[in-house]
């Protein structure tokens, strides 16, 4: 698995950056985020197919981004950050 990563990066030209093992202050954001996606959207679904994740997934995100309060922001969803009141995420 990992060469097929190595390879789709370099043909990409995406420079991979792990954090160090044990170390997840290296990259707190993301280790704040993913506890967040496990916690409410992984370990809350049962995934019957692929399309059934796509789905579940796709629901949690736009959850996240235009319903869920972020206390780094006031307690208002992502979207409202946007420069057009009411904007609504890409359509799939």
């Amino acid at each position: 698995m990992s060469r097929d990563l190595d390879l789709w990066a370099y043909q990409r030209g995406v420079t991979l950056d792990f954090s160090r093992p044990g170390k997840p202050t290296d990259n707190a954001f993301i280790e704040a985020f993913n506890g967040r996606f496990r916690a409410e959207c992984l370990n809350a679904h049962w995934f019957l197919s692929l399309a059934d994740a796509q789905e579940k997934v796709e629901t949690w995100r736009r959850y996240y981004n235009e319903e869920r309060p972020h206390g780094a922001i006031g307690n208002r969803p992502p979207i409202l950050l946007q420069k057009h009141v009411g904007a609504t995420s890409p359509p799939t």
